[in-house]
């Protein structure tokens, strides 16, 4: 399938928007800060950023999930950091295709890593394409938290505004209010090693 695996995002000439959730004590100090702090914020764990709103929305269940998820944000980072963070990727599982064998998979794993989940619709159904989760652990931790953030937003009302046209049924109106993601360009050395044009393996 065309497309299969592509990295839809809402991002300008410098900046692109990936979302996490989190509970409130992390969430309002990141937000008073511009950035995640530590406390509440743990940099020795592993950190999963997110593109694509929609598969933010199923994993956070709207921000209705539970107490950890109920605060959406909106992170706007450096598109130099998320390129980077892309071509420090390693796919979370063992693909013959890309990796040849099982030990040299092992030995790439680095400080990122990637998986690819299927993409959500407006009903947070999956599609039958798939959506880029990017984690982040140690030295990435650290360029995410004090290098490439640029702007932290709270869109939990925004995000549970669109639910509420959708239990409605109002799908057209919820889509007005989506944000505008579009193919994010990768470069081609980057898309073999991330899996992208391998189809459903």
């Amino acid at each position: 399938m065309d497309n299969y695996r592509q990295i839809r995002a809402q991002y300008d000439a410098d900046t692109i928007r990936v979302y996490q959730a989190y509970n409130h004590t992390i969430a309002d100090a990141a937000l008073a800060a511009g950035t995640f702090q530590e406390p509440p914020f743990k940099k020795s764990r592993m950190t999963w950023i997110k593109p694509s709103f929609l598969w933010m929305m199923y994993r956070a269940g709207w921000g209705r999930k539970d107490q950890n998820q109920t605060r959406i944000l909106a992170i706007d980072i450096t598109r130099v950091g998320f390129d980077w963070a892309l071509a420090e990727g390693c796919l979370s599982h063992y693909v013959p295709a890309i990796h040849g064998d099982e030990d040299r998979w092992r030995s790439a794993k680095g400080p990122v890593r990637i998986q690819w989940d299927p993409e959500r619709g407006l009903k947070l159904q999956p599609l039958e394409y798939r959506a880029i989760q990017i984690g982040l652990r140690g030295r990435a931790v650290g360029l995410y938290v004090h290098d490439w953030i640029r702007r932290i937003t709270d869109v939990t009302a925004a995000a549970q505004e669109i639910e509420a046209l959708v239990l409605r049924g109002d799908l057209d109106g919820a889509r007005a209010l989506l944000p505008e993601e579009r193919d994010y360009p990768v470069a081609d050395d980057v898309r073999k090693v991330l899996g992208m044009d391998l189809g459903d393996a």
